[in-house]
């Protein structure tokens, strides 16, 4: 490639990558300007201050709310990564009747919107009680159909004959399991766990439905409620709590980008 194809690259590159980080930025930089020069439809803020972010918590319990998106998302990512990683080892290593069609069922979950299962998963989390507590947040979310193929896919790659002698050796499936299977997996583990923290970080339907507690409700909600009818045109405000919340989102994508797409690839080759 010449020096001119290569400069002509990075400056599409460059145009692209201000084009994605435009709303990013220019939230970032309201959240610094004062109502009247949002509405005047300002660039740069006439001077920078920190009033909004002190706002942004006084309005509502932003820091409980961030406590909670913190823990609720840790448990589902915890959860999923380990409810996932048993069944695809059953799916690769265990060998049981029927196995096949059970995952091809488990997978055809997939095509299933979440809209369609919301009633009836609301209905089971009132009847055992479980409103407005972590436990209705997290255990409906911990046995997902992606993540298994994910990682099915991922145990894949690991040859039979390794199992086939830790059998030989007496070695149980557990351990073979905890000792050989997960540590030979760790990107895609990574990848799983990565993938739910942001789903999870990001929810904001079922939140909303199953707790009325502020003790307990995430992020997502304490926005909305940013934008309510009393203070609709203070979006510095709103920008303020809006940088807070996807701070953690960013700083996590840019640690663990090469993670994440290679952990998305490396199960489709074997």
């Amino acid at each position: 490639m010449s020096w001119g194809q290569k400069l002509f690259t990075y400056a599409l590159l460059l145009i692209a990558a201000a084009i994605m980080f435009f709303p990013i930025t220019y939230a970032f930089l309201i959240s610094f300007m004062q109502g009247g020069e949002v509405l005047q439809g300002n660039l740069w803020p006439e001077e920078f201050t920190l009033a909004n972010y002190i706002n942004a918590f006084e309005k509502v319990p932003l820091l409980t709310y961030l406590f909670n998106s913190l823990i609720v998302s840790f448990l589902i990512m915890l959860g999923q990564v380990i409810f996932s990683s048993l069944a695809a080892f059953a799916f690769v290593f265990i060998p049981f009747k029927g196995r096949n069609v059970l995952f091809f069922i488990f997978i055809s979950t997939m095509m299933i919107p979440w809209e369609a299962t919301m009633v009836p998963n609301f209905q089971t989390v009132q009847m055992l009680g479980w409103l407005n507590s972590y436990t209705g947040l997290t255990v409906p979310f911990f046995a997902m159909a992606f993540g298994t193929f994910l990682l099915r896919q991922q145990f894949k790659t690991i040859p039979k004959e390794l199992y086939e002698a830790s059998q030989v050796a007496g070695i149980s499936n557990f351990r073979f399991f905890r000792s050989v299977v997960m540590p030979v997996s760790k990107t895609s583990l990574v990848t799983l766990g990565m993938y739910c923290f942001l789903t999870a970080w990001n929810m904001y339907l079922w939140p909303l439905l199953v707790t009325n507690d502020e003790q307990v409700r995430t992020v997502q909600i304490g926005l909305k409620q940013m934008q309510s009818q009393e203070i609709s045109t203070e979006w510095g405000v709103v920008m303020a709590g809006v940088v807070m919340v996807i701070l953690p989102t960013l700083l996590l994508l840019f640690l663990g980008q090469k993670r994440l797409q290679e952990g998305l690839t490396k199960g489709a080759l074997k």
